[in-house]
């Protein structure tokens, strides 16, 4: 059995948390910030005449039957049921104290009519569309303000017949932004789980200025040349926990944000508190990213027990001049990653901006990075770290990593600039601006 097998058969392993975390036999999880709420009140999309023949466009459907929900607020909240069956629809909101709940066989497909998607305001933290000036497309399941929400069920199906807008995108004849697949903003108490995400627009679960919300036991879905269909990136939000999750796109699996430059320093708003574990995955772009977007900051979190395969870059953090924000106290330990691009790139070159009116002295602030028990197999090159001439990046900690090249010439060495730290246990040994915890002290607490 092919060893990336093995290693995804064994996702399930025991890791620790910065969250409140519980202990479930011998497997840790960070669930616990938010528990699941059983709903008495519940209701079918059948009842609002729903019909799951593929064809037929449902989407008053689901709008009367979360009006109901919303309206008649019954104690407890309450659970609409999909059928099996595919449910056509447009884009719909989801509302406070309900669950989406979807059976095996239960498809939510997102319309590809494009013509009639609604237009909502840019995110004040990006000061405008990611892709495109101006507002931007809303999610295909899109929830503003809520709290108390679950999206779970026996693995139905959420697929946003994306193709329609990577054409778009690739003819360059988007207006503005595409929709991601599901988005929460200020919200929480949030659930997803259970359920699988297929062919995103966009970025596939985007929660954003939101906090305690909870991501496991998903499948998501999409083609690797399919751009940006970033697999999950908490932006902006707190207590977030990611686990026990399987990830196959076209971006990023999982990217942790902030805000963009100028928009992003004015918000201010972080990322903290973020668990990232048992995530197993294949991506042309990055396994586990911080950035490139982090003008709010990020701190504080925890990636561990994640398998890759062939991807670009096993482990990026990233992020640009005209930045400023910061990202601090990350940890990234049981790394397995083979047929890798690159194992580790932590950068200060990169990612655009949104406009000409971002600050080129608003300098990132990197610090307190540990990386630890990383293996990988077959990667081209081992790593990179370079900083910026006037915002070194510093506390760079790397122990008991072993990144083994391709087959044939030697693979090319570490490259590192700006950057000081330690290194412990280091195979290929990164560079000279690395130096060993027993000269100098430094990271010794972290090995």
């Amino acid at each position: 059995m092919p060893r990336f097998l093995v290693s995804f058969l064994l996702v399930f392993t025991i890791s620790v948390s910065f969250l409140s975390c519980i202990t479930v036999g011998e497997v840790v999880t960070c669930s616990g910030i938010v528990p699941m709420r059983l709903r008495n009140d519940k209701i079918s999309i059948a009842d609002f005449g729903g019909v799951g023949d593929g064809k037929t466009l449902n989407t008053k459907a689901f709008r009367e039957a979360v009006y109901r929900i919303q309206h008649l607020r019954r104690r407890g909240g309450t659970l609409l049921y999909i059928p099996p069956g595919v449910y056509l629809t447009e884009s719909f909101n989801l509302t406070s104290h309900m669950t989406l709940y979807l059976a095996r066989d239960a498809v939510i497909k997102a319309t590809q009519d494009t013509r009639n998607w609604p237009l909502i305001a840019p995110l004040p933290s990006y000061g405008r569309g990611r892709e495109r000036p101006g507002g931007r497309y809303m999610s295909f399941i899109h929830g503003d303000g809520l709290q108390d929400v679950i999206i779970t069920g026996e693995n139905g199906t959420i697929d946003g017949q994306g193709d329609v807008w990577w054409n778009m995108w690739r003819q360059r004849t988007l207006l503005f932004t595409r929709p991601n697949l599901v988005e929460f903003v200020n919200s929480r108490g949030i659930i997803i789980s259970n359920v699988i995400f297929r062919n995103s627009p966009f970025w596939n679960i985007h929660p954003v200025y939101s906090r305690n919300v909870v991501i496991r036991y998903v499948t998501i879905l999409a083609p690797l040349d399919s751009p940006n269909t970033d697999g999950i990136d908490p932006d902006s939000s707190s207590n977030v926990c990611i686990e026990d999750s399987y990830i196959s796109t076209g971006d990023d699996l999982v990217a942790v944000k902030s805000g963009w430059d100028e928009y992003g320093i004015a918000y201010g708003r972080p990322s903290s508190d973020i668990t990232i574990r048992r995530i197993t995955g294949s991506s042309p772009f990055a396994g586990i990213a911080v950035g490139s977007e982090t003008s709010g900051g990020v701190k504080n979190v925890l990636v561990e027990n994640i398998n890759l395969c062939n991807m670009g870059v096993g482990i990026h953090i990233k992020t640009n001049i005209g930045r400023g924000g910061f990202i601090k106290n990350i940890t990234v330990t049981d790394v397995y990653m083979e047929n890798v691009r690159k194992g580790i790139k932590i950068a200060g070159d990169v990612g655009d901006h949104p406009d000409e009116s971002f600050n080129p002295n608003a300098l990132p602030v990197v610090y307190g990075i540990t990386l630890k028990s990383i293996w990988g197999e077959k990667v081209q090159q081992p790593g990179s770290i370079q900083g910026l001439k006037n915002s070194p990046f510093t506390g760079i900690c790397l122990s008991n990593i072993n990144l083994h090249g391709v087959p044939g010439p030697r693979s090319s060495p570490w490259k590192c600039s700006d950057v000081s730290g330690s290194a412990l246990l280091v195979s290929p040994w990164p560079c000279s601006e690395l130096t060993s915890p027993h000269e100098t002290g430094s990271c010794s607490d972290h090995f």
